[in-house]
């Protein structure tokens, strides 16, 4: 692990588009400022680690639970053949006016 030390008002670059503002000390605690990317996430550890479990928990996906996700799924009449086949039977069942 690299140790730097800085004062308040000075800055640490971390590769070409990362800057690490120290922007207040007091006490025990130290304010950072960050400018970054967009793109690049930045996250204090408590925060990265829950994201981290839920993740873990989201990829732990079952049979079961995509069996009752699918039921609040929607499905197109067109997928359906059997739906069609009975409609267009049906259809050719009626006399026409």
């Amino acid at each position: 692990m690299l140790t730097l030390t800085r004062s308040v008002g000075e800055t640490i670059r971390i590769g070409d588009d990362i800057e690490v503002h120290v922007v207040e000390v007091r006490g025990g605690t130290v304010r950072l400022g960050f400018k970054a990317p967009r793109e690049v996430p930045i996250h204090r550890e408590e925060v990265y680690r829950q994201i981290a479990e839920a993740n873990l928990l989201a990829a732990q996906v079952t049979a079961d639970s995509l069996g009752a996700l699918a039921a609040f799924v929607p499905v197109p009449a067109a997928a359906q053949p059997e739906a069609a086949a009975d409609e267009a039977e049906s259809a050719a069942e009626q006399p026409s006016s």
